[in-house]
């Protein structure tokens, strides 16, 4: 489900210069980086790539959203980690990307992990823009 414009609360802007091999800023000036492409994929390495930067928004928004849903079930969350690998390769449109989420969550059992990811998965706004166009592991 989409939302209208009318519903927009925040709205982020960055702009890139030269790609992948070059930086990328926001309009407020909290980011300011060099974008290289990594060494696997015959760059420099020496600065963030587009996947880094997906996975840091991602792993930060699938957390809120752990937080929402523990909230919901009165699960307690602190010493959470959500991590987001965010691999890119080739596919037959050119390249892809896959998303594996982990999260460690000390203070539940395994079941109850589980049960929270899933529904964090149903919430979370990356997940939904995501969803059926990428494939996204939880584990």
């Amino acid at each position: 489900m989409s939302i209208q414009q009318s519903e927009v609360l925040y709205t982020a802007v960055a702009t890139a210069e030269n790609g992948r091999d070059g930086r990328v800023s926001t309009d407020d000036g909290t980011l300011d980086v060099v974008v290289n492409p990594p060494k696997e994929m015959g760059g420099s390495g020496s600065g963030t790539n587009p996947e880094q930067l997906f996975a840091a928004g991602y792993s930060a928004c699938f957390q809120g959203a752990l937080g929402v849903v523990a909230r919901k079930e009165k699960a307690d969350l602190s010493g959470s980690t959500v991590t987001a690998k965010v691999g890119i390769g080739k596919n037959d449109d050119g390249f892809g990307i896959i998303v594996e989420i982990s999260a460690e969550i000390p203070n539940v059992d395994a079941a109850t992990a589980r049960d929270l990811l899933e529904k964090a998965h149903q919430v979370c706004p990356y997940s939904k823009a995501t969803r059926g166009n990428i494939t996204v592991t939880l584990t």
